[in-house]
């Protein structure tokens, strides 16, 4: 079979992470040690009190040459993306095995061979089971076996090094010194894992996702600084149709695929948590999550226990990614530094969407993760780097910052239908959104980037009279843009105005995009990146927080920014609604980070 979407992304990062290295080593001159490999079935308990049950896991152990008691080493968890499988891991484990770090990669539950149902990266279930590993790892018995029946035991490891007391002070049995790498679905298991087990001493999570309610139905319209969960509002976003239908069929293909060794996983819904189908269902028909569902979704995202993560975290988040966006590592960037959690976070050009960095890029990356890991598991004197750095696509270098953000406020008025640095003059456009949420752009899928090199920023085609749009004049110089664009308007739609009180379903949609037009007039979406803003009051001006780039328009070009009625990858507002949009202040504003 065919490795799916986020699998292919993490495999894809251990290659380039473990080419990487090994260049790097033999380049030095130095001889890579072996190691060898274990294939282990584990038996966990997952679930909260009263509901818990049995699952197997598969996993494969990379254990160094030398490691033994005497000589013991550190250890890494990982485990895969989104329809992956152990397997996935193996470049990157086997080359950390070289570097002295015993390595533990396993297939998440409801993926690759391993049993029960997929739980979204929920600490009750995914994050119990990995606590499980982390005894297993720290030398606990009867955990491991040969068998899928669990019936010939294997004994735990006595060659990882062990810690005297856990991050909170206490001492623990079966403390192993450990820290976490994986992207995506592996992203997220690691603050999961993290948030119940203070065995754990440093993440390495990559293109994760903070709130998985926003994630798959993002609502960008809120107050300023409201995070991708827009704390200070209850309005639902627009459910991300594509996506949403992609991981459906993926996780239900994974579940017949190993329905012989664990049938129960199609009772009910298939392969899924039992939430999951009804509340997609409800999604894609209304547009919105539903309550219920948005809190199931959000108690399986860190954004619902990030107090519990105190350990060292380097976030390694995608910028060619229209899933999770650079919002979501934004918002646990801030998070995290607010409550003096150790941080770092790293935009690199690659994510769920697709994107190739430079040789220089991923270099970048991978010395970056390594120098994490000797530090924090090794004690090495290594610099982990600086707070904050970013892949230059127009140049292929990566910049660095102390901190984030780094951009500037640069603001363009709304004058008419052009951006302007001043001198606003009065005018308006008019558009109606389609109705039954239709989209309102020929454009490409977010999904198949994913699986094939399909550049998102190509040309995407917004039908006449859906939307409004602003263009600025030709740059005289190239403008640098890193961070999270904002827009600022106020909208005229009498009809929604009547219909808001009525709910989600009343509410005005809107999708806010931005746009570098070339000399040729040419108008490229930045990487497929949209804001959809669900309105709860159209007679109150809106903020609207754009996803998060790092892009230069080059001289010549032309900046613009697009508010239409609806989009190919969204499920949009259930009314055709007429829209107008008056200029003539300094309160419609597009502000952009420049630095």
């Amino acid at each position: 079979m065919r490795r799916a979407l986020c699998s292919v992304l993490t495999a894809a990062t251990a290659l380039a992470v473990s080419s990487t290295v090994a260049v790097g080593a033999r380049a030095a001159g130095a001889a890579e040690p072996g190691y060898r490999t274990q294939s282990l079935h584990f038996s966990v308990t997952v679930g909260p009190a009263g509901s818990q049950q049995q699952c197997d896991i598969v996993g494969d152990l990379y254990t160094p040459d030398g490691a033994s008691a005497q000589q013991p080493t550190p250890a890494i968890l990982t485990t895969n993306g989104f329809g992956g499988s152990a397997a996935d891991q193996a470049p990157f484990a086997q080359q950390y095995a070289r570097l002295g770090y015993t390595v533990l990669s396993y297939s998440g539950l409801g993926f690759g061979g391993s049993g029960c149902k997929i739980t979204l990266d929920d600490p009750d279930y995914d994050g119990r089971a990995g606590s499980q590993l982390v005894s297993f790892l720290g030398g606990a018995p009867g955990i491991a076996f040969a068998d899928a029946e669990h019936t010939q035991p294997v004994p735990a490891p006595d060659y990882v090094v062990h810690d005297a007391v856990d991050h909170h002070g206490i001492a623990q049995q079966h403390d192993p010194r450990v820290g976490m790498w994986g992207g995506s679905y592996g992203g997220q298991i690691q603050f999961a894992i993290a948030s119940i087990d203070a065995r754990v001493d440093v993440l390495n999570p990559q293109i994760t996702w903070h709130d998985l309610s926003y994630s798959l139905g993002p609502n960008n319209a809120g107050p300023t600084n409201a995070g991708p969960n827009n704390a200070g509002t209850s309005t639902p976003g627009a459910t991300k149709l594509t996506w949403a239908g992609a991981f459906s069929a993926i996780g239900i293909f994974n579940g017949a695929q190993y329905a012989q060794q664990d049938p129960q996983r199609l009772i009910g819904c298939p392969n899924f948590a039992e939430f999951v189908c009804p509340a997609l269902v409800t999604a894609g028909s209304t547009g919105y999550l539903q309550p219920d569902d948005a809190a199931r979704l959000r108690h399986a995202s860190v954004a619902s226990y990030l107090p519990r993560i105190t350990i060292p975290v380097l976030l390694d988040q995608g910028q060619v990614d229209t899933l999770f966006t650079l919002n979501e590592a934004i918002a646990t960037y801030h998070a995290l530094r607010r409550q003096h959690t150790p941080v770092a976070m790293m935009w690199r050009y690659n994510g769920h969407s697709g994107g190739t960095p430079s040789a220089a890029g991923a270099a970048y990356e991978a010395a970056r993760i390594q120098a994490w890991f000797d530090h924090y598991l090794k004690g090495k004197d290594v610099s982990t780097g600086p707070a904050f750095a970013y892949y230059q696509d127009w140049t292929g270098t990566v910049a660095t910052a102390s901190s984030y953000p780094v951009g500037k406020p640069r603001r363009l008025y709304l004058s008419g239908t052009e951006l302007v640095g001043s001198g606003v003059r009065p005018g308006s456009q008019s558009f109606t959104t389609p109705p039954a949420g239709a989209p309102s752009t020929l454009g490409n899928l977010d999904v198949v980037g994913s699986r094939v090199e399909v550049p998102l920023d190509n040309p995407d085609v917004n039908l006449p009279g859906t939307y409004a749009s602003w263009t600025g004049a030709p740059l005289t110089a190239p403008v640098t843009v890193v961070g999270t664009p904002t827009l600022d308007v106020r909208v005229s739609a009498p009809t929604a105005a009547l219909s808001q009180s009525s709910g989600p379903a009343g509410q005005l949609v809107l999708f806010a995009k931005l746009y570098d037009v070339s000399p040729d007039g040419t108008a490229r979406l930045i990487h497929g990146l949209v804001a959809p803003t669900r309105i709860s009051d159209v007679t109150r001006s809106v903020h609207i927080t754009l996803p998060g780039i790092a892009h230069r328009f080059e001289a010549g070009h032309r900046i613009a920014v697009y508010l239409a009625g609806g989009d190919t990858n969204y499920r949009g507002g259930q009314l055709a609604t007429p829209v107008t949009v008056s200029t003539g202040s300094t309160d419609q504003v597009l502000t952009l980070p420049v630095v």
